[in-house]
């Protein structure tokens, strides 16, 4: 629990507007509703949603089968790893996901059989240096943010002939 504890130490931006606050907050008032154990946060203030730990939960809770975009974690046990591949690439969603594993063929099994714009290895699914392509699968999105796609979507190419 102290490492769960340890989230609140982090300064925690503000949700891109209160609605947004409004609707996370939501989503965990249901899932804990449902079932789910809230072991960390939960509260908004704001347009500022608290970190928020969740177990006990389950795939047809909107925190687990929908895109958060909060300051929210679910928490489900497993004991087929492959079946949790399955579901996560299952999903109508592919933005990114994290995996934490010390096994090297672990990782390399989750990048062939993930369906999901990037998988992080050891990291959060927030991980996004800007340089590299980031963006999803799915209904998680079109196309590829970062600089060099930046440039290229805010650009006309043109043909230009001349025939003297």
């Amino acid at each position: 629990m102290d490492k769960i504890a340890s989230i609140f130490a982090n300064d925690i931006s503000r949700q891109i507007e209160e609605a947004a606050a409004r609707r996370v907050e939501q989503w965990v008032k249901e899932a804990v509703s449902g079932g789910a154990k809230l072991l960390a946060g939960g509260k908004r203030d704001g347009a500022v949603m608290q970190p928020t730990v969740l177990a006990s939960v389950n795939a047809g809770m909107k925190v687990v089968c929908e895109e958060v975009f909060g300051p929210v974690i679910s928490i489900m046990p497993y004991d087929d790893i492959d079946a949790v591949f399955e579901n996560i690439s299952a999903s109508r969603f592919g933005l990114q996901c994290g995996l934490f594993t010390q096994s090297a063929p672990l990782a390399i099994k989750a990048v062939k059989k993930l369906r999901t714009g990037g998988i992080i290895v050891n990291g959060t699914s927030t991980w996004r240096p800007d340089q590299l392509p980031y963006g999803g699968v799915k209904d998680s999105g079109i196309g590829r943010e970062g600089p060099r796609y930046a440039i290229r979507d805010m650009t006309d190419e043109r043909l230009v002939v001349f025939n003297f």
